[in-house]
């Protein structure tokens, strides 16, 4: 169920998105709070999972990951059980920056990044012994959007 949020919950929100780097200070004085009033809306937004956390976003080519694949996945069974050891496997590999199990003709959707052609035949082939039946790479050649913050 969604968390109910205010004017300033929201405000806070569009510049966490934009710039969540900014001190409690900047932010404060950004939505006319005092510092100890924003830490808390802060605070509160993590506490209630609308803030899942905050993180740097790397470039993944300029920090040593030239190859980025997208990878659609059809398991070869469909049962508790083949889920769960598919996910442990795919939690388990740091190659694996995003996944998400998908409704459609695929099972799965996967954004893998790798340092070369080798590092990304071994992510293949250990998926494939995990349960996936099908891999499907799609080479992502260029950003054209980068993710982007919610329409809060």
């Amino acid at each position: 169920m969604a968390v109910k949020l205010d004017d300033v919950d929201i405000l806070l929100l569009r510049e966490l998105q934009q710039d969540a780097d900014r001190t409690n200070v900047e932010l404060a004085r950004i939505v006319g709070l005092s510092p100890a009033g924003t830490l808390n809306r802060v605070r509160r937004l993590k506490e209630t999972g609308v803030v899942r956390r905050i993180t740097a976003r790397l470039d993944p080519a300029q920090a040593g990951f030239p190859l980025q694949v997208y990878l659609s996945v059809t398991l070869a069974r469909h049962d508790p059980r083949a889920n769960r050891t598919f996910e442990e496997t795919v939690r388990a590999m740091p190659q694996v920056i995003a996944a998400d199990w998908v409704a459609g003709e695929i099972d799965a959707m996967l954004l893998v990044v790798a340092r070369d052609v080798p590092e990304l035949q071994q992510v293949l082939v250990r998926l494939s012994t995990r349960g996936a039946q099908r891999l499907t790479t799609l080479l992502r050649l260029e950003e054209i959007k980068p993710a982007s913050p919610l329409p809060v």
